[in-house]
């Protein structure tokens, strides 16, 4: 069960990394370079107003240079403004050029960012991709190997990436038994080999009840029943057909997760499965949520 967990916590992740983490990105982006085109316009008016009021003092100055006493003192202040001037148009240059630097600086560090982000999600993506085409090709090779027959008993799903088989119990077990049936071989048969085939998949065996209550002194309750059921097919996976262990688990779920209405015959019927469930090796997949992309 911890691995089906991972398994729809990495499908949310990638649907939600992949609209959220680009967009911040995106907007930092445009925030930043915002206000640096805020900051540039500002000095650019500075810059500006200093070289009108350079010119104009220029000007004044020249056409000063003949006059009496005063207008010589006139000409010292005006070269005294000139040369305060020069230097406060030095240092606005100066602002200039490094909000200039800096910004440039910035604005490649964020897309820098997004686009390793954008790395990031294609790899979650591109891993999810390979793992939803082998469910597809695990289902659609165990669905063509399935007799008319065995697929009234059997069936295939794909729900949220993950391959469930579910067996009708009629089928799969002896009458109020948790003993496999011998005319549910040839379907075992079957479903081992495929996961043999697929080695990468772990398997998780799931028994489930109705909600009649069980009525056999050695079994205590419906827990019980489909755990006992649950490790049966597991053993025979095992022992029979040669399934390696360390692949497979044994769940029971009792009457506590219906699919049908308990009310209704056809009903408990439905409820009474077990479901074989395959997921892909994660480990690779989940590396990837626990490791940052890289600088």
């Amino acid at each position: 069960m911890k691995m089906i967990g991972k398994f729809l916590l990495t499908a949310f992740l990638v649907g939600s990394m992949a609209s959220c983490v680009s967009k911040k990105s995106l907007v930092e982006c445009q925030d930043s370079n915002r206000a640096l085109q805020e900051q540039l316009a500002a000095a650019q008016k500075r810059y500006d107003d200093l070289q009108k009021q350079l010119h104009d003092a220029e000007v004044q100055l020249a056409s000063s240079k003949t006059g009496s006493t005063n207008q010589q003192q006139r000409i010292t202040d005006l070269q005294r403004q000139l040369t305060e001037k020069n230097q406060a148009l030095r240092d606005m240059q100066k602002l200039l050029d490094k909000t200039i630097m800096d910004g440039g600086t910035n604005i490649g560090k964020l897309v820098d960012e997004v686009n390793s982000s954008n790395k990031y999600i294609r790899q979650l993506v591109d891993a999810k991709s390979k793992s939803d085409s082998l469910n597809l090709a695990l289902t659609n090779k165990l669905t063509r190997s399935l007799s008319r027959e065995e697929l009234k008993d059997v069936e295939v799903q794909v729900l949220k990436g993950v391959v469930y088989i579910s067996l009708n119990d009629n089928m799969l077990y002896k009458s109020g038994s948790y003993e496999i049936s011998p005319k549910a071989s040839a379907t075992l048969s079957k479903i081992a080999k495929i996961i043999t085939d697929y080695k990468d998949y772990e398997v998780l065996v799931e028994g489930n009840t109705d909600d009649v209550p069980i009525k056999q002194t050695n079994i205590r309750n419906n827990w019980d029943l489909s755990c006992l059921r649950a490790s049966s097919v597991v053993q025979e996976l095992q022992t029979k057909y040669g399934v390696n262990p360390k692949r497979l688990t044994a769940g029971g779920r009792g009457e506590y997760n219906p699919v049908a209405d308990n009310n209704t015959n056809d009903g408990r019927t439905r409820n009474r499965r077990t479901q074989i469930i395959i997921t892909p090796e994660l480990d690779q997949f989940m590396e990837l949520i626990d490791k940052a992309p890289e600088e």
